[in-house]
């Protein structure tokens, strides 16, 4: 269950978006439905919110998004190039105007040196701009989930903050 203050600020973009009559789709790994389930808790995010994807495995990421797994090998699932490679795949499989994206580590497990428990990538992505954010959460599991869910809206405000 995410927080009041995740809750309130999901809603306050969904209606941005409606406002705006902006589309948006979202990619997921490490939140497992969490940010796609915030964003269309306030009733007519159907106007907006074209649909979503879960994708925790490489082989999902790349035959279900189309992440090509050179990306992967070469960068990590759980980097830059990949999280914006997902929210630029899933911008165009749904045709949407932005694309939103997080993938990372949300543990107990997983996690190593280069990359601990806590390490979120996260992307949003629309035709004029595309933003990119690495987070080292702290905390448990669903800590890095709800902090995860948080960061990606803060992303999304920030490239609606910087379009027409």
């Amino acid at each position: 269950m995410l927080g009041i203050k995740t809750q309130n600020l999901a809603k306050q973009l969904a209606q941005r978006l409606i406002d705006r009559k902006r589309t948006l789709s979202v990619a997921e790994s490490c939140t497992g439905g969490l940010l796609g389930g915030a964003l269309t808790a306030l009733p007519g995010t159907s106007a907006i919110y074209l649909g979503g994807a879960c994708l925790y495995s490489n082989d999902a990421k790349e035959f279900q998004l189309g992440v090509p797994k050179e990306l992967m090998i070469e960068h990590g699932s759980v980097s830059e190039a990949t999280s914006l490679e997902m929210a630029r795949r899933i911008r165009q499989a749904f045709s949407a105007d932005i694309g939103l994206s997080i993938t990372g580590i949300a543990g107990p497990g997983g996690g190593s040196e280069n990359k601990p428990v806590g390490l979120v990538h996260i992307a949003a992505v629309s035709a004029r701009n595309q933003l990119h954010k690495q987070l080292n959460i702290a905390g448990n599991r669903d800590q890095v989930r709800e902090g995860g869910v948080q960061a990606s809206l803060g992303l999304l405000e920030l490239l609606l903050s910087l379009e027409p």
